[in-house]
C-alpha cells in the first residue's frame, strides 16, 4: 500500500470513529430530554443546552463573512432538528421519535440523487437494511400523533444539515465552523423562547427547579462535543456513509430507554439492532475498497 493510500484510509477511519462517538453521545439526549421535558418548556431546554455549548466555543468564534453565512445556515438546520425533536418528545415515546427521525437515512441519498449525485449501490442496500432495522428496533405501532409529525420534521432537518455540512466542512476549519453553528443556534433558540413568551406560553421556572446538571450535560455532551465530532467526521466521510453511521443512534437510544426508562426491548428490536449494525458494515464496503484499490 502506498503512503498516500494509507493516509487516505487512516483519515477515513478517523472520520468514521468521530461520527460513531458523536452518534453514541447524541443517543443519550433522547433519555435526558424525555426526563426533563415535563419540568422545562421545550424552548428553554433548547436555549439552555445551546447557550452552554456556545460558551465552550467562544475562543474559536471568528466573524468572517463566508464562515458566518455557512455556520448560520448550518445552525438553522440544526435548530430545526433539535427543536422539532424536543417538541415531538412531549407527545411520543423516545423509541418512536428515534425511528421517525432516522428516516433521514433514506432522505439523504434521495435528495443527493435528485441533484445529480451518483450513489453507490452498496449505499442503497445499507440504507434499506438500516431502515428495516430502525423499524423493527424503534417503531411501536399505534396511530400517528402530533409528536410523530414533529419527529418527521427532525428527519428533514437532519438530512439537510448532513448534506450541506459536507460542502462547508471542506471549505472552513472545523472549530470556527462549529463555533458559528452553535452560536447561531443559540441566537435562534433565544428568538424561539422570546416568541413563546410573547404568545403567553411558560418559558421559565424557578432557578431551584431547573435541572442544571442535565442542562450542562445536554450542552456539553449532546451538543458541543457531538457537533464538533460531526463537523470533523464529515470532512472525511461522505453524506450517504455518514447517515448510515448515524442510524446507530436509535440502537443506543432504545437500549438506554430499556434500562433507564423501563421501555420494552423485544426479540424484533434485537433483530433490528443487528440489521443496523450489518447496514453500518455494508456502508463501509465501497469507501474502503476505493481507498485500498
Amino acid at each position: 500500500m502506498t503512503r498516500q493510500k494509507q493516509f487516505r484510509l487512516e483519515s477515513h477511519t478517523g472520520g468514521v470513529t468521530a461520527l460513531l462517538l458523536g452518534t453514541l453521545l447524541w443517543s443519550t439526549a433522547y433519555i435526558v430530554v424525555k426526563d426533563i421535558v415535563g419540568t422545562l418548556p421545550p424552548s428553554s431546554i433548547v436555549l439552555g443546552r445551546f447557550a452552554i455549548a456556545a460558551l465552550c466555543f467562544l475562543p474559536w468564534l471568528r466573524l468572517k463573512p463566508g464562515l458566518m453565512l455557512a455556520g448560520a445556515e448550518l445552525g438553522c438546520w440544526l435548530i430545526g432538528g433539535y427543536g422539532t425533536q424536543t417538541l415531538g418528545l412531549q407527545y411520543t415515546t423516545a423509541g418512536r421519535s428515534a425511528f421517525i427521525a432516522s428516516l433521514c437515512v433514506i432522505l439523504v441519498p434521495l435528495l443527493l440523487g435528485l441533484i445529480g449525485r451518483r450513489i453507490a449501490a452498496a449505499a442503497w442496500v445499507a440504507a434499506a437494511l438500516a431502515l428495516v432495522g430502525i423499524a423493527l428496533l424503534s417503531y411501536q405501532g399505534g396511530r400517528l400523533n402530533v409528536g410523530d409529525l414533529w419527529s418527521l420534521g427532525t428527519a428533514v432537518c437532519w438530512a439537510g444539515h448532513i448534506i450541506r455540512l459536507e460542502r462547508f466542512a471542506q471549505r472552513y476549519p472545523t472549530l470556527p465552523l462549529t463555533a458559528i453553528q452553535i452560536w447561531s443556534m443559540t441566537a435562534l433558540s433565544l428568538g424561539w423562547a422570546a416568541f413563546d413568551q410573547g404568545m403567553g406560553q411558560p418559558t421559565a421556572v424557578s432557578a431551584a427547579a431547573v435541572p442544571w446538571g442535565w442542562l450542562v450535560y445536554l450542552g456539553l455532551f449532546t451538543t458541543a462535543l457531538p457537533t464538533w465530532l460531526q463537523t470533523f467526521g464529515q470532512m472525511r466521510v461522505s453524506p450517504p456513509e455518514a447517515v448510515i453511521l448515524f442510524t446507530l443512534e436509535p440502537v443506543a437510544a432504545v437500549i438506554l430507554a430499556f434500562f433507564l426508562l423501563g421501555e420494552s426491548l423485544t426479540d424484533l428490536q434485537i433483530l433490528g439492532a443487528i440489521l443496523i449494525i450489518v447496514a453500518t458494515y455494508v456502508s463501509q464496503l465501497p469507501s474502503r475498497a476505493s481507498r485500498l484499490g
